[in-house]
């Protein structure tokens, strides 16, 4: 099949994803579809008069031409959803597009593949978990998808970075271009394992109207998506609902009742829009994945950022011992009151710095 047929499909104005393929399905081809009458075109159901003489079909392949020369000057791949390379994911949603320009080292059909999103404004709680979350996924072989956007979404590439995780930045816009232009290193970094994906062609800008088309993308290449902070209006509420409507996990860490950049993931869980994530082993324990088999464990550590003086001291004492420790062997070593020690005991535990075990013993998260 031409391959400039299929890129000239996705220019032609007023033709959209659903009815390029409702087209393919009857005609076979997309050469097929720039050859046949308006006649033959209007005996397909949903298919009308009004509709195709919207349709400049001239005018589409000469802008095909100039794409083309351009993704071959760049490196840019281009994929057709009929293609093997396409994500089966995303084939599988009806308002997926027809064509993707991909840049980068990327393997779009990992067994494994998590999305993840969140504010633009992140917190220090917000990129903390996006930290632990990448080190706990990192040992089953997944690749992460996100918006390349500030905050959460940088933190996740970022950190998959660090790990050597495979990484996918979905874009708003044509791939001439990166906005926000301060997420530049990154995304050059991200093409040695991942790279950067779209379905705008070149000289395309970042309208606004962009970034919710865009995000269907992100939820649907993906298993589930995981909301790490976000206020109540925003693109990852948007993007959540779209992995809804896709019969799609999608999951949520809360956060304080008080903090704006929580009020969405408390909003997603308290409407059963996404399920409760309080461990980052939650995930994988409710996907039903199973680590690789090259997989090392993890030592994962969280700071211990909002903890008093006192809490600070039970803190390294649990660090310290290797074995977990019972309370009244604690309360000696921390020469502290038991009332006061199961208090500073609980609160860390809430904070999820420490985890209680059977037997009234303790050790660090």
């Amino acid at each position: 099949m031409s391959l400039l047929h299929k890129t000239a499909l996705s220019f032609v104005k007023n033709l959209g994803p659903v009815a390029a393929k409702s087209l393919m399905a009857y005609l076979g081809s997309a050469e097929e579809i720039f050859r046949s009458s308006p006649a033959k075109m209007m005996a397909i159901p949903g298919i009308g008069e009004k509709r195709i003489a919207q349709w400049n079909f001239e005018d589409a392949l000469r802008q095909a031409e100039k794409e083309l020369a351009f993704v071959d000057k760049q490196g840019i791949e281009v994929i057709f959803y009929t293609d093997a390379r396409y994500p089966k994911r995303l084939k599988n949603c009806a308002d997926s597009p027809i064509l993707l320009y991909a840049k980068g080292k990327m393997e779009l059909n990992q067994p494994q593949v998590i999305s993840i999103v969140g504010t633009r404004n992140a917190t220090d709680y917000g990129r903390q978990l996006c930290r632990q979350l990448i080190e706990e996924l990192q040992q089953y072989n997944v690749l992460i998808v996100s918006g390349l956007a500030l905050g959460i979404d940088v933190t996740a590439h970022k950190e998959c970075l660090r790990l050597n995780v495979p990484t996918v930045g979905v874009l708003g816009h044509g791939l001439d271009r990166l906005y926000p232009s301060q997420n530049r290193a990154t995304a050059d970094k991200m093409l040695e394992n991942g790279g950067l994906l779209t379905e705008y062609p070149s000289g395309t800008v970042p309208d606004r109207e962009n970034f919710p088309q865009r995000n269907r993308i992100v939820a649907g290449m993906a298993d589930a998506t995981v909301v790490i902070e976000a206020s109540l209006k925003g693109g990852a509420l948007i993007t959540a609902e779209i992995a809804n409507s896709y019969n799609r996990d999608v999951f949520a860490f809360p956060g304080r009742l008080d903090d704006v950049y929580s009020e969405g993931c408390n909003f997603l869980i308290r409407n059963n829009k996404a399920a409760l994530l309080t461990c980052m082993a939650d995930l994988a324990f409710s996907l039903g994945w199973e680590k690789a088999d090259n997989a090392k464990p993890v030592e994962q550590f969280m700071l211990p950022l909002d903890l008093s003086t006192d809490e600070r001291f039970i803190f390294d004492i649990l660090q310290e011992n290797k074995t977990p420790l019972a309370i009244d062997e604690l309360t000696i070593k921390a020469n502290m009151p038991m009332s006061m020690l199961a208090m500073n005991l609980l609160n860390m535990e809430m904070q999820g710095y420490i985890r209680s075990l059977p037997g009234k013993t303790y050790k660090v998260s």
